[in-house]
């Protein structure tokens, strides 16, 4: 069985800044769970790290009646970016030295993209119709790698990613009638656009050194959402300050649980319970928005899910190693 990779994933480098070296909560945790085989460590820490996405996206929609998606943006990334400065700011200016500013251009604008639609997406439809979109990119991710980097797809791929993309179609006609919502497109858009982003990072990784490529992304995407956000800012109340706070402080820790995952798991072993995101997703957007997920949404998502893990599985077997993208979180680029 494939061992996840011990240097940077691109999933580390795909949103986020690794916050996780010499983090004093991950050393404490590490020696809480020493005695515990490293799948069952990685599925703790993938479990945390899907209640914490959750957890984000049900911060967003909340927070998202009142404010604009563009202030919310500009505010996580520039909590995040407090965070993680000083694993950054000691770096400059090597951090920013790179062979291919356009292509780290590219990937602003699209990383920048991925979290625009998929944000809106977790604002305007219920939350477990969001969140089981969201798991059609690793669908991208492989039209992405077979379009651009040229790699080799056998049968059986091909088979489990026109079998996801019918679970998409399910989940794109709520109604059975024709009816396409438009922000259930814009949630496939921002999945499509997350998995083009880990196709950027492998490339860039190259090239690029990981804390280029996190710097470039973390100052980049809030300089683009700054303008729209000036634009539409609304005085943010103690309170929503307080949520907005959270929202960055919690998109870092589950970024940090799900790169401990890989870490300590092996992918075949821990991938699957990353789908336990849309039943989080199904129980607060009951309990706190009064929604539940429609009867296509949740075929097309089992019809995905299924598609995806016979993916993992078959590629293990067969010793390839897959690029995957991170949490479900189409929204936490």
């Amino acid at each position: 069985m494939d061992m996840p990779p011990k240097s940077p994933a691109p999933e580390e480098v795909a949103g986020n800044p690794d916050p996780t070296s010499g983090n004093a909560l991950t050393r404490k945790l590490g020696r809480m769970t020493a005695n515990l085989p490293s799948n069952t460590i990685g599925a703790l820490w993938i479990l945390l790290a899907a209640f914490l996405f959750s957890i984000m996206v049900t911060l967003i929609k909340f927070v998202g009646q009142d404010l604009s998606v563009f202030q919310i943006l500009v505010i996580r990334q520039a909590i995040m970016l407090l965070i993680v400065a000083p694993k950054i700011l000691p770096g400059l200016p090597t951090s920013l030295s790179t062979p291919r500013p356009g292509l780290q251009l590219i990937r602003i604008v699209v990383a920048a993209t991925a979290m625009l639609c998929g944000f809106t997406a977790i604002i305007e439809l219920p939350m477990a119709d969001a969140t089981a979109i969201s798991f059609s990119k690793t669908f991208f991710v492989t039209i992405f790698a077979i379009w651009l980097l040229g790699e080799k797809v056998g049968v059986h791929r091909w088979g489990a990613t026109i079998i996801g993309f019918l679970g998409v179609l399910l989940m794109l006609r709520p109604q059975g009638d024709g009816f396409i919502d438009h922000y259930a497109l814009l949630a496939i858009a921002g999945a499509a656009c997350a998995g083009l982003v880990m196709i950027v990072v492998r490339v860039l990784t190259r090239t690029d050194a990981p804390v280029t490529i996190l710097t470039y992304q973390a100052f980049g995407v809030g300089v683009l959402m700054l303008a729209p956000a000036i634009m539409t800012w609304q005085a943010p109340t103690l309170a929503e300050w307080g949520l907005l706070i959270l929202i960055g402080i919690v998109s870092w820790a589950a970024q940090m649980s799900n790169i401990q995952a890989f870490k300590a798991g092996e992918a075949t072993a821990i991938a699957s319970l990353d789908y336990t995101r849309l039943l989080y997703a199904t129980i607060f957007g009951a309990l706190i928005f009064g929604s539940w997920p429609r009867t296509e949404t949740l075929i097309g998502a089992a019809v995905i899910i299924a598609a995806s893990i016979y993916t993992v599985r078959r590629e293990a077997k067969r010793g390839r190693k897959l690029v995957r993208a991170a949490d479900g979180r189409g929204y936490s680029n």
